[in-house]
């Protein structure tokens, strides 16, 4: 289904960030031209290191990915196999507009050398 953004909750896309303490922000999802968009949850898996000490990680716009969830403990996740879900349901966000670029970003990220994927969902609506 070709409009399937526009009718459906899934996935916006997926990538891998550098979790560790110093490491920028990783862009994981950018707005396509002439589209705005709503994030639902993150999905932060499959670390490959432990991200002890990882207690901050925001997720959002802008250069500090600050815009969305912020201060997410992820020092749990200490396991190749582990998965943390991360969501911004209850609260006000700012929609996405074209061009936007959503992300993560280490504040005072893993101790570890460490990536993880995050997998993006929401939708996606017509400017």
């Amino acid at each position: 289904m070709a409009d399937a953004l526009k009718y459906t909750l899934c996935l916006l896309d997926s990538g891998v960030a550098g979790m560790q303490a110093g490491d920028p922000k990783t862009t994981i999802y950018t707005v396509p031209p002439g589209r705005k968009a709503v994030p639902v949850l993150a999905v932060v898996r499959n670390p490959t290191a432990s991200l002890a000490d990882g207690i901050d990680f925001d997720f959002g716009d802008g250069a500090n990915a600050d815009t969305w969830v912020n201060t997410v403990d992820l020092s749990g996740l200490t396991a190749a196999t582990d998965s943390y879900v991360v969501s911004g349901l209850g609260a006000k966000y700012t929609i996405l507009d074209a061009g936007d670029e959503w992300g993560i970003k280490p504040v005072t990220g893993a101790t570890a050398d460490a990536t993880a994927t995050i997998d993006l969902f929401g939708y996606e609506f017509d400017a």
